[in-house]
């Protein structure tokens, strides 16, 4: 069964504290996990108020849909993290291929 994992790293320039950038980091997961059927958990404890990584798992029986559902992951995560003032890098593949047991 394939499962797909998705990587946003963020840069948060306007973050003047640990409290801006807590609030974008949450509003992100927030909007992406109620808009996604996906599981969503910051990665790493960033040393800098600036930047934060996010790390999206999903799994389905379908590559097809698995791929489709990241796409439009990609640009939604892009749209959101614009409008929250940060910058996206995504990266995703699929951990696991489809092939017989």
């Amino acid at each position: 069964m394939p499962i797909a994992a998705m990587f946003l790293e963020l840069r948060i320039q306007h973050a003047q504290s640990l409290k801006d950038r807590r609030q974008v980091v949450r509003s992100l997961k927030e909007k992406l996990s109620h808009g996604f059927n996906i599981s969503i958990a910051e990665m790493d404890e960033t040393p800098t108020w600036q930047s934060a990584t996010l790390g999206i798992t999903a799994i389905s029986a379908s590559r097809d849909y698995l791929s489709g559902l990241m796409q439009q992951l990609e640009s939604a995560a892009v749209r959101l993290a614009e409008g929250l003032g940060a910058e996206v890098t995504v990266s995703w593949d699929f951990l696991e291929s489809d092939s017989a047991s």
